[in-house]
């Protein structure tokens, strides 16, 4: 059996909060389907369908990343995809160690022979996912979340975690936690 797996930060609960309020701003919009807060998460590696003994693999490979704990915040919003956007982000303000833990988690999937997804790290929350949404529609939504900003708030580790599809989207579920050292 296969798991479908990615590295992941999980998010302190006011933020989910500050992030549900992003959503209530297009609710209404015809083709917008919202994220659950138990959903977000900011994305470090994904890993696709990993057979059980490479998981297993991965999960020591995770556990061996040395990193110290660090400050990140979200800032602004975003819709990749030019004029057909596919979802609705909350950015993440650019970080040197966000993007080095990133860059960790991909080179431990290699050592045991995984292909990490080639996309760039972008760090952010999908917010939602869109399908036929008018493009002034996600135009007004970026142009009044754009100043979208949250306090700084500390990365002290890091999760692996397995994704299930079902019908109102996809579940995740974590299979470890990674702490990061001592504060520096």
């Amino acid at each position: 059996m296969a798991l479908r797996l990615f590295a992941a930060l999980s998010l302190p609960e006011v933020i989910g909060r500050r992030l549900q309020l992003l959503q209530d701003d297009l609710h209404g919009a015809e083709g917008v389907r919202w994220r659950p807060p138990e959903a977000f998460h900011i994305t470090l590696g994904f890993f696709g369908d990993t057979p059980e003994p490479l998981a297993a693999d991965l999960d020591l490979e995770l556990s061996r990343i040395q990193a110290k704990p660090f400050e990140i915040r979200l800032r602004g919003t975003g819709a990749p995809g030019g004029k057909k956007p596919g979802s609705l982000w909350a950015l993440v303000e650019p970080n040197a160690d966000l993007s080095h833990l990133a860059d960790s988690c991909r080179a431990a999937s290699r050592r045991i022979g995984l292909i990490p997804d080639p996309k760039r790290f972008t760090p952010h929350v999908t917010l939602a996912y869109c399908h036929g949404v008018r493009d002034f529609e996600i135009a007004g939504y970026l142009s009044r979340t754009g100043t979208f900003r949250t306090d700084p708030f500390w990365v002290e580790s890091f999760q692996l975690y397995s994704s299930w599809g079902r019908s109102e989207g996809r579940l995740y579920e974590e299979e470890a936690a990674y702490p990061l050292g001592p504060r520096g």
